[in-house]
């Protein structure tokens, strides 16, 4: 295969995270998303390093203390003063391949999933990283319109995604099914697409991300959101999607092993009421561990065993979400994995060319 999209298992280097400023949404939230986001680093570093770009120099200088009263190892935290209108590091990141075995990052473009929201910034903070010197391999800019959050992929040539999204006329709306396809095989390596043609979370802005709704956690297992209150009005779309999941096959032609995730009790927001997308979907797997959002409901720890039988030789890190949730994402959202061999080193003595 000339050319692979990464899985997520695939050995990282880091992990990505987009600090917010006070001029962001979550301004009204902004201490309890950074404790949130201080939780994940201390998590994560206890793995792997994580790329942190911050919206100016007094926040480095915040963040270097507060991460050493909170011990965390000054090598495996790599800070650059990048600014960006938002902290969805899934969406505005860098998407991994290897090219004939070398590891290059792709940036794409985001338009705030597809023009919803000011991303002006986000579009050009991955260009603006590698000028800072914070990536050891080629990062390639594409004019398409792709976010991290709609593909989930096995490492071998397949990806899971949904036609709400990627179809969707606000990204690309020159692109059919079959030019999308080629799009994906001529730039990731993608031999066959798993479409979804059902599943929604009410208050997700992304028109479906797959993040929210279904997970590879290895080649031939497919972590997926169930809803089993027949009086939700998600019920049915993820019926559907089941059905949908239980009739895709694997390369070899057998049928995937589906874990199903609970269904968390509806979480809504405490202003204006509109329901929250709380999904144990959203999880972050990275070197040694699973970090699994959690949001002090009853199904956080059926969640947590469903995930540690995809996972049996990781650790399973439950991650309180619920702040997360109130800008409509979770956990996986505001992350993007490097895999091994992207990440630069402080003095830069590895850094790649940015063609």
């Amino acid at each position: 295969m000339a050319v692979r999209l990464l899985p997520e298992w695939h050995p990282q280097d880091a992990v990505q995270l987009t600090w917010p400023g006070p001029d962001s949404d979550w301004a009204p939230l902004l201490e309890r998303i950074e404790a949130t986001l201080e939780a994940m680093v201390v998590a994560i570093t206890r793995y792997q390093a994580v790329l942190i770009s911050l919206p100016d120099a007094a926040t480095r200088t915040h963040l270097e203390r507060r991460f050493a009263r909170l011990g965390v190892d000054a090598s495996r935290l790599h800070l650059v003063v990048a600014a960006a209108d938002d902290s969805w590091a899934r969406d505005h990141g860098p998407i991994a391949v290897e090219r004939h075995g070398v590891p290059q990052l792709l940036d794409y473009r985001f338009t705030g999933w597809g023009g919803k929201f000011e991303a002006t910034r986000d579009d050009t903070l991955t260009r603006r990283l590698a000028e800072a010197g914070a990536f050891a391999c080629p990062v390639v800019s594409h004019d398409l319109v792709l976010e991290g959050g709609a593909l989930d992929t096995d490492g071998q040539g397949t990806l899971l995604t949904t036609e709400a999204c990627l179809l969707n006329p606000n990204r690309n709306p020159t692109l059919d099914r079959t030019a999308m396809e080629a799009r994906l095989h001529a730039d990731c390596g993608i031999s066959r697409v798993l479409w979804l043609s059902n599943g929604h979370l009410e208050g997700d802005d992304t028109d479906s991300h797959v993040d929210t709704l279904a997970r590879f956690c290895d080649p031939g297992t497919i972590a997926y959101v169930r809803c089993d209150d027949e009086s939700d009005p998600h019920y049915p779309a993820l019926a559907a999607m089941e059905a949908e999941l239980k009739a895709f096959r694997r390369i070899d032609g057998e049928p995937y092993r589906l874990i199903p995730l609970p269904w968390p009790r509806p979480c809504f927001d405490p202003v204006d009421g509109h329901r929250l997308p709380a999904t144990y979907a959203n999880f972050l797997i990275i070197n040694g561990a699973v970090l699994v959002p959690v949001y002090g409901d009853a199904a956080d720890t059926r969640a947590l065993t469903a995930l540690a039988g995809g996972f049996p030789d990781r650790d399973i890190v439950p991650i309180d979400c619920l702040s997360v949730i109130r800008q409509h994402g979770s956990l996986h959202c505001l992350t993007m994995q490097l895999p091994a061999g992207t990440l630069a080193r402080p003095d830069g003595s590895d850094r790649g060319e940015t063609p």
